[in-house]
Parts: C-alpha cells; sequence; structure tokens
C-alpha cells in the first residue's frame, strides 16, 4: 500500500469521532498497529496480507463501509486522498487530473455508494485487488462486462467516471520515463 494513502488514512483514523464510531466493531489497538506497520517502508507481505483481509472485512461490514465512504465526503480527507493518488500518478497526469474531477463531484460519490452496495461488485473489486497483490495482471474483462448488464449502479457509476475522462485516461499508455 502507498505511502500516501496510509498518511490520509493515519490522518482519518486520527479523527476521534470516526474512531468512536468503529470501537464498537473492529479492534482499534489492531487497526491503530498495522497502520504504524505500513506507514514504514519496508513492510514485509505479512503485513500487506493483513491489512487486505481488513480491509475486505471492513468492506464487507456496512457500518464501516459507510463510515469509510462518509470520510471521503470530508473535503479535507477527501483533498488529501487525492493528492496521494496525483502523486502515485505523476507519469499519468491526465488520469491524475480526471480522477481528481471525479472524486470532487458529489454525484460520482453517490454512485460509488450505491454501486459499493452491491455484494458483486465488492467481490468483483476485491478479485482485482488479489490479483493486483499476488502480482497477477489477470484481465477480468468477460466479469466486468457482465456485472454491467446485470447491475445498474455499476453502469451508473461507469458512466459518472466516463462523464470526467477516467475511462478515456485508463486507456492510455502511461507517459515513457
Amino acid at each position: 500500500m502507498d505511502r500516501n494513502v496510509v498518511k490520509v488514512l493515519l490522518g482519518a483514523w486520527e479523527r476521534p469521532d470516526f474512531r468512536a464510531g468503529l470501537q464498537h466493531l473492529i479492534d482499534l489497538d489492531e487497526v491503530t498497529s498495522l497502520l504504524a506497520a505500513l506507514a514504514v517502508d519496508d513492510h514485509d507481505d505479512e503485513v500487506r496480507r493483513r491489512s487486505m483481509e481488513l480491509l475486505r472485512s471492513a468492506l464487507e461490514t456496512a457500518e464501516i463501509r459507510r463510515a469509510v465512504l462518509l470520510l471521503i465526503e470530508t473535503d479535507d480527507i477527501r483533498h488529501s486522498l487525492v493528492t496521494a493518488i496525483s502523486d502515485n500518478l505523476a507519469d499519468r497526469p491526465g488520469l491524475a487530473s480526471s480522477v481528481r474531477s471525479a472524486l470532487d463531484d458529489p454525484a460520482v460519490r453517490t454512485e460509488t455508494r450505491e454501486a459499493l452496495e452491491s455484494p458483486k461488485i465488492r467481490a468483483l473489486l476485491w478479485k482485482v485487488a488479489e490479483d493486483e497483490f499476488r502480482g497477477h495482471r489477470l484481465t477480468l474483462v468477460g466479469q466486468v462486462t457482465l456485472l454491467l448488464v446485470r447491475h445498474r449502479p455499476a453502469r451508473r457509476l461507469v458512466w459518472a467516471l466516463k462523464r470526467h475522462g477516467v475511462i478515456r485516461e485508463l486507456r492510455r499508455k502511461a507517459a515513457p520515463s
């Protein structure tokens, strides 16, 4: 996990109201130690695996999922996240700009929340994340196509992202270094 994203997560984690809202759902000490481990440059695969497990259980727990998505509605957290994404996409400024535009659009954030309510969409996202974690870059075109055909929230989210140029920029190759 990228250090800039971890910094954003640590910032969110420091909010007492956020932690208080989650304390009955997760082990706060475990999350704190995991975030601290992720913040250092040389974290091992075990730390990454634990973070993936924690993120997966968080995404599957409706209260946690909604609490995290509400954080994106908070301007300072959203702007910090956009900055972290932009830093990671320095070689793709068009994509960074389109993602920034999409995240700043309340309609896109609404579509994202609605799409993440679908267990099938969450399962597909986890497949992509797990494949990335394992170093596999499998194409999931068939699964994505089927998902888009069957799930209206997924289609609406894709159209919202397309309006901001995210889809176009994802198709472009990264600029040569």
